[in-house]
């Protein structure tokens, strides 16, 4: 059976890793040696810079580089134009981190690779997963699945130790942070409920160190350093360093040169995180909010699980350990362990997907059953008001698959079409949530104002969204919507970007 890699496409690093022969996860280091890999990409002509190489010469070349792109991926609107006038859009940018970490495996491993499964955050939307498999597929990888960041690194815990209990994964990444609460039974993995913040990661706790240190040096005479080029990059990357170094120590420094002079500025941990604390609050906020949504208190969770870098930060432990009561659990590497769930499910999946055996026996079968990210709904009016609102049908954190209904009804007489509108969020004011789908629904003659129109809404195992519009009074079907996932990009496209990407360089 061919190699399946699980690869973690993080915000600011990518990590990528195989089941071997002897069923365990590993991860692969790159051509550099390293077992991580910054999710950073430099455009220099017909060559292409990823990782480690692009990270540390985009500090001098910031216009020319990307990162972050996660953050941007499923929006349509944003793009990277190089010194060339070439426009990327955020797939094709993680399409070339794809690439690099693919090239870099079928080095260590000595065989071509085609099949992935490929990591992302819990509550990302349909648009970005869509976006995630679109970048795949750019890259030349068949996505054999998508499974959500927490709930991969539980698949690795359930593989080295925890055989059962109420799971609780913290998932402070560097860009983005996830809540997911599970129960972990055997090779079971039931979610309970799950939530995140797309734009709350290290990076934001790097950006008050940042305004920190340019409070001081501005206050002290010296430039202002958010100059949006290379001093801004130099600047990001030292409040990294000082970041990292104050995990360990109690005290830390940024030198920065700038305006012919030399700059320090001291900080120490309790500084820090007085600093950051605002960031802290909102992962508790989100905590609770969780907690709350699956009707649990911390008293019934087994395991405190952290996954991603920055739950190295001391105040992260500290906020776990004083809400749960209990030490958090991080034997794993955090920097790895999504990585080594997502080898697990990979190598289960290339097993069915070619029909032979898997090397993980010892976890046997995972079954996985996740929930809705996001509410499922329709655009209906308030009868109050008469003004269009958002109406959730499938509530966020159901059970997949799952089968939920509603009633609405006609607004005037003789009504002889329903545009019916679905859409994915639970703000209640349409302009807020996004619309999935639209479709006209024929309404039989002759219904008089409030006749009853039922509404089913299904969410199968594969991902897709049944709708079916049924008249409330005969019981007779009016019609079916399939919400399969939208193309954020034209499949033409996609051949175009694929064979712009096999003529260029990656390094």
């Amino acid at each position: 059976m061919a190699r399946a890699l699980g690869i973690d496409l993080g915000t600011t690093y990518s990590a990528v890793a195989v089941v071997r022969d002897d069923g365990r996860p590993e991860i692969l280091r790159s051509r550099e040696g390293d077992n991580i890999t910054p999710s950073v990409v430099l455009f220099t002509g017909d060559q292409v810079l990823v990782g480690s190489t692009a990270s540390r010469t985009a500090v001098t070349m910031p216009d020319e580089s990307v990162r972050f792109v996660k953050r941007f991926m499923g929006d349509p609107h944003w793009s990277f134009v190089d010194a060339a006038g070439t426009q990327y859009r955020p797939e094709e940018v993680s399409a070339f981190i794809l690439r690099r970490l693919a090239d870099d495996a079928e080095m260590m491993l000595g065989t071509r690779v085609d099949d992935v499964v490929i990591t992302v955050p819990a509550y990302f939307d349909d648009a970005r997963r869509t976006a995630t498999l679109d970048a795949a597929e750019i890259a030349g990888l068949r996505a054999l699945r998508l499974i959500n960041e927490p709930t991969a690194a539980a698949v690795a815990y359930g593989l080295d130790e925890i055989d059962r209990g109420v799971c609780l994964v913290y998932d402070l990444g560097g860009g983005t942070f996830d809540v997911t609460l599970m129960d972990i039974a055997g090779g079971r993995f039931d979610v309970l409920g799950t939530d995140g913040d797309r734009n709350l990661g290290g990076f934001d706790f790097d950006n008050e160190l940042m305004l920190h240190v340019n409070r001081e040096i501005t206050a002290a005479g010296g430039p202002d350093l958010f100059d949006g080029g290379a001093i801004e990059s130099d600047l990001r990357e030292k409040c990294e360093l000082a970041k990292r170094t104050l995990t360990n120590v109690p005290q830390a420094s940024v030198f920065m040169a700038a305006d012919g002079r030399s700059h320090r500025v001291q900080v120490s941990r309790d500084a820090f995180e007085r600093l950051t604390r605002p960031l802290l609050d909102r992962t508790e906020t989100i905590l609770e909010s969780v907690l709350e949504a699956a009707d649990t208190s911390w008293d019934r969770i087994d395991h405190v699980l952290l996954v991603g870098g920055s739950t190295r930060m001391p105040m992260v432990r500290s906020l776990l350990e004083r809400l749960s009561g209990r030490p958090p659990e991080s034997h794993l590497n955090p920097d790895e362990v999504v990585a080594f769930g997502a080898a697990i499910v990979a190598d289960l999946a290339a097993a069915e997907h070619y029909d032979a055996p898997a090397a993980t026996p010892a976890i046997g079968q995972v079954d996985i059953r996740d929930v809705t990210s996001q509410s499922i709904g329709v655009i209906a009016v308030d009868d109050v008001t008469d003004k269009p609102i958002n109406a959730p049908i499938i509530p966020k954190n159901s059970t997949i698959p799952c089968q939920y209904e509603d009633t609405f009804v006609t607004l005037v007489d003789g009504q002889t079409e329903w545009f019916v509108e679905i859409t994915e969020g639970d703000d209640p004011d349409p302009d807020y949530v996004v619309k999935l789908v639209s479709r006209p629904v024929e309404l039989p003659a002759g219904l008089p104002k409030g006749a009853p129109m039922k509404v089913t809404m299904s969410y199968d195992a594969d991902g897709v969204v049944h709708v079916v519009v049924t008249d409330g009074t005969s019981g007779r079907s009016l019609g079916e919507i399939e919400l399969e996932r939208p193309l954020n990009i034209a499949r033409d496209d996609i051949e175009q970007m694929r064979s712009a990407m096999a003529r260029l360089e990656i390094q």
